[in-house]
């Protein structure tokens, strides 16, 4: 009993305690609604194997199967018929991703929607990490976990000191404009205000022309 080669999006280990029991993890394949997930779950194999098929659970809300009942496959104890005793975890584990993207119902199935599966396999690696087997198996989805959270604390706190300076910079350029046409309403006052006519040029004026050829002028 072992995983035998490396599979992609697959990790399985046995318990410190019972070699006939093994957990996993399937990553979610890419172009699929589990793209992302993190899918965590337990084989658990009898007495007799490799000449009895093992039963298969999976423990992460994923959309696809029911949590903590078996699923059935053709590679579990629901179908005893059709086992190999030459299927390692790693054939199981294989079909069973394979499996998971298949819209075909089975016992231990459920139907969901795309847009729900999506929901669950971003919210997965949280729901796992609550899990003490889980931490303790696979420590290193733990680590990724927690550097997720750090990221998503520093962009958070980084969103209100960004208002603030944006805030800021929107009442230095207000303050800006206010004090700009306080500048320019005094020169537009003077500008727009009628300037008196010169006494001085009134009296030469009436001295040369008279009164009534002074008047229009005094006018314009």
């Amino acid at each position: 009993m072992n995983l035998q080669e490396p599979v992609s999006h697959v990790v399985a280990r046995p318990s410190p305690s019972d070699i006939l029991e093994w957990h996993y993890v399937l990553e979610g394949s890419e172009g699929t609604p589990f793209a992302g997930g993190y899918y965590y779950g337990k084989i658990k194999f009898p007495p007799e194997y490799p000449y009895k098929p093992p039963g298969i659970i999976m423990i992460t809300p994923n959309g696809r199967f029911m949590t903590q009942k078996k699923i059935c496959l053709s590679m579990s104890d629901f179908h005893p018929e059709s086992w190999n005793p030459m299927w390692s975890v790693s054939s199981i584990l294989t079909g069973l991703l394979s499996f998971m993207t298949d819209n075909s119902p089975t016992t231990g199935s459920v139907n969901t929607t795309a847009a729900d599966k999506r929901r669950l396999a971003k919210d997965s690696l949280a729901f796992n990490c609550k899990n003490a087997a889980f931490r303790k198996l696979f420590p290193e989805y733990v680590e990724r976990h927690d550097q997720e959270l750090h990221s998503e604390q520093h962009v958070s706190s980084q969103a209100p000191q960004e208002d603030k300076s944006r805030a800021k910079l929107e009442k230095h350029c207000d303050s800006s404009v206010e004090d700009a046409k306080r500048v320019d309403a005094p020169k537009d006052e003077r500008r727009n205000r009628k300037q008196p006519f010169p006494t001085w040029m009134m009296l030469l004026l009436v001295s040369i022309f008279g009164v009534v050829m002074a008047l229009p002028l005094l006018q314009l």
